[in-house]
Formats: structure tokens, sequence, C-alpha cells
């Protein structure tokens, strides 16, 4: 049932010069239907601007195991068939893309069963790009934590904790992006100790970095790993553009697929700023 009004709401909303408005209106008439009792909704978060943080996937981009992360094979074509339709193999863990708790935990949560509300969040950045330049292997620490929380107020509950290392501009040169030399790559990370203080001191969702892994290029255990995501925790690599958001105040949103049985999955990732 549609209150007085209510049709037109939605009119002006599907145009794109009434978008704004139509969306005001079309809330007014669903309030106007809303029960007596039912408690009223906060306003929703205001942002003046969107940063796309995510690397255009394709299968020149570096991935962790040297081979391609995608492969497209175009199955229709629109001149032949009437439409265009590509067949994809991919890879879950490449490029811009989310660990899951089950990627390193035997009876974690799969990619479909983390909570929609726990992907969008509010973002952290720590800015690690001097100590990075100096040592390719840097690990995030936890002075670097307590360095942002001396500057920014202590850490966001339900938060993303996103690296700034600097990476994301190599990703046109893999062997600069993966930094391997002797079969050991070299590139930030978290440390364990910053990652076991977040987990046991602060409410964090999840955490990001624009390098290959959670753990830094030369790990062996990978702890971070390990310890993170076993959590319930998920973690998101490969990210792009983080030098382009304030290192608080920004509104982190994963669009992760919904793939079920999935350990991860490439993620269209945004902040809202």
């Amino acid at each position: 049932m549609c209150v007085p009004g209510c049709q037109e709401a939605v009119r002006a909303a599907l145009t794109r010069r009434g978008f704004f408005r139509g969306a005001a209106a079309a809330g007014f008439a669903a309030t106007a239907v809303a029960p007596a009792e039912a408690a009223p909704k906060p306003a929703p978060a205001r942002f003046k601007g969107v940063v796309d943080l995510t690397h255009t996937m394709s299968p020149d981009f570096p991935t962790f195991f040297g081979v391609p992360g995608i492969e497209l094979q175009k199955q229709f074509d629109i001149k032949k068939d009437g439409f265009n339709l590509n067949w994809w193999r991919i890879i879950e863990h490449a490029g811009t893309h989310i660990d899951a708790p089950i990627h390193f935990a035997e009876n974690g949560e799969t990619l479909e069963k983390i909570p929609a509300e726990s992907l969008v969040t509010p973002l952290a950045v720590i800015d690690v790009r001097a100590a990075a330049a100096k040592n390719p292997d840097y690990q995030v620490s936890r002075q670097d934590l307590t360095d942002w929380e001396k500057k920014n107020r202590r850490l966001p509950d339900r938060c993303c904790v996103a690296m700034l290392s600097g990476w994301g501009a190599h990703v046109g040169d893999e062997a600069k992006y993966t930094g391997a030399s002797g079969g050991t790559f070299h590139f930030p990370g978290f440390s364990g100790e910053a990652a076991e203080w977040l987990m046991k001191e602060r409410s964090v969702l999840g955490i990001a970095v624009d390098t290959l892994s959670l753990d830094h290029g030369p790990s062996k255990d990978f702890r971070v790993h390990r310890s993170w995501l076993p959590s319930g925790r998920w973690g998101v690599e490969n990210v792009a553009n983080l030098d382009k958001v304030p290192s608080n105040g920004a509104t982190l949103v994963a669009g992760a697929a919904k793939v079920k049985d999935a350990t991860g999955g490439p993620v269209r990732l945004i902040a809202l700023v």
C-alpha cells in the first residue's frame, strides 16, 4: 500500500535530476506509514565524495602465486550471438580481494556468511610510507597504532585498520610490487604483535593492506593470517589509493561477492569521505 505522494516520490527518485530530492520524499513517505511506536532511525552519515580503493583486475596484475589471477574467455559475441558474455577463470585471492575467516581456519565463516553490516565500517589509515621506503620488509607495529591514536584519538569501534605503505604505486611493475628475490617476497605488512593488540584491546572488524599479503613478504608462518582470520575477522589485500583518503573519518564499503563456500573473492572497495 502506498500513501498519497508515494508514487510521485518514487518517480522523482528514479530521475537523475531528482535523485536526492526524490530520496528525501521517499523517506518521508516511508516514515508516514511506520508504526507510531517505532523508534526513529538515526540520520544517515553524510559524505562529500567517493574514493575507489580498487585496482583494476587483469591477467597482468601481480599475484602471490605468479600466475594470472583472472582469465577471460569470450563465449558469446554481439555480432554473432546478439550479446556479449565472457567466461571467467579466477583465483579467489587475487587483485583487490577479501580474505574470509575460513581462508586460514578449519571452521571459519565462508565469504557469503560475513554479515553485510560488517562490511561497512569506519576506516583508520596507518601511514608507514616513510618507514617502508627505508625497509621493504617493514611491519606495522604496536607503536604505529599508538602514534595514530595520539593524533586521532582512540580507534573507532568496529573499524577497519588499513596500512598505507605506498606499495600501490608499484602495481604496474611486478618485480617491485612482489620484491621477489631468491624465492622470497619483500613488501610490508602487519606485525603479529599489532594484530594481537587490535584483537585484544580494540574492537576492530578488519585489516587492510596495499600489498599482496596481510603478513609482510618474508613471512613463512603467516602469523597474522593464522591469528586474525580464525578470530572471525576479515582482511583485504591489494588496496589502491589509500593516500587519497584521510587518516581518520572515512567510511569503508567492501562490496564482496556473495559466493557460497568461498574462502575469499574480488571486492569493489570504496571509501566515503
